[in-house]
């Protein structure tokens, strides 16, 4: 239906009858999701899953297709994609329909890119080409900021609530960073998960051989910071939706293990937020939403934030467990707001 004419039925419509025309509206939502295999997620513990078992339970159409068949074709963005069906069912949790080639500005309402880091040329330019659909589609997170705010860098934009961090190739900087803070941590800059996070504590003899493996693996800088003591009581990974913080769980590390990260074996358990946290995400919260950053995760170790997480955020069936929150229906709620304005 035109959206004027819409308008002026609306007009003269009782507000319960636009709530329900509204909803009936959303039933015809069509979500393409781009990210890895469906196939092979936990759906225990996997977000991008709970966001399609929501969608589904609100009558949306689903598809899925993979970051490499995406396209840009003569004018047009496409994916070759499938039409999916969900079930929180293990081993038969996923099926599939014929596939088929979507025209994501006129076939689709939303694009959600869930694929999982690394952050590389293939993720920079899978949002340059999503880029394209504004006006048209609306693509989750927006691509031009998750683009431009990779995880580690974006947090450079608050120093203050950050731990002191260091962004580079020059091993003489690395060398005064290191003796200035004593215990510190390495990692790439575009990594993800805990991948390749070096715990180097003061005198430690493998340094210079870990600056050389860095430096031999890719042309990037790498980021040291200093070690958070704190790190030994967890940590937080906090939900904001829409640039609103909705709760938070804490990851604690195993026995001997510096990285926290649930993709290497990080605990999960239930917390609350705390004032200083809550403080933080009224300080980065704007941004984010300004930047059509719908489902953010961030981390908080003791009082500092040390990533914020737009590509693929986790944590989401962690926290609807411990606390009763569902952040996958409430990003849906941001989403169909967003739609309707």
């Amino acid at each position: 239906m035109n959206c004027r004419i819409l308008s002026k039925i609306c007009e003269r419509l009782p507000i319960e009858i636009i709530a329900v025309l509204l909803h009936i509206g959303a039933m015809t939502y069509r979500i393409a999701f781009q990210m890895d295999p469906m196939e092979g997620v936990d759906i225990d513990a996997d977000t991008t899953f709970a966001l399609a078992e929501t969608a589904q339970a609100r009558g949306y159409s689903l598809f899925s297709y993979r970051p490499g068949q995406l396209s840009y074709n003569a004018g047009k963005v496409e994916a070759r994609a499938r039409p999916m069906t969900v079930r929180r069912e293990h081993a038969n949790h996923v099926s599939f329909g014929d596939e088929v080639v979507l025209d994501l500005a006129k076939d689709i309402d939303v694009v959600w890119m869930r694929q999982d880091p690394p952050f590389d040329m293939g993720y920079i330019t899978a949002a340059h080409i999503l880029e394209m659909l504004a006006g048209d589609t609306l693509v989750c997170n927006d691509p031009q900021w998750v683009r431009s705010c990779p995880e580690k860098i974006v947090p450079l934009e608050f120093p203050d609530i950050i731990p002191a961090t260091l962004i580079t190739r020059d091993k003489l900087a690395i060398d005064a960073f290191r003796a200035k803070h004593q215990d510190i941590i390495l990692k790439p800059l575009y990594g993800n998960g805990g991948a390749g996070v070096f715990l180097i504590k003061d005198g430690d003899s493998n340094y210079t051989s870990l600056l050389e493996m860095f430096f031999a693996a890719s042309r990037e800088p790498i980021i040291a910071q200093a070690f958070l003591k704190d790190v030994k009581n967890g940590d937080k990974r906090i939900i904001i939706i829409d640039g609103e913080p909705v709760g938070a769980i804490n990851r604690v590390p195993l026995k001997g293990e510096t990285r926290s990260n649930m993709h290497v074996g990080g605990v999960a358990e239930p917390i609350e937020m705390s004032e200083t946290d809550l403080a933080i995400c009224a300080r980065i919260g704007p941004m984010l939403k300004r930047r059509g950053q719908i489902l953010v995760g961030i981390d908080v170790i003791g009082d500092k934030m040390t990533e914020i997480n737009l590509t693929s955020p986790t944590g989401v069936q962690e926290l609807k467990r411990f606390s009763g929150v569902d952040a996958a229906a409430l990003s849906w709620d941001a989403i169909e707001k967003r739609l309707r304005s």
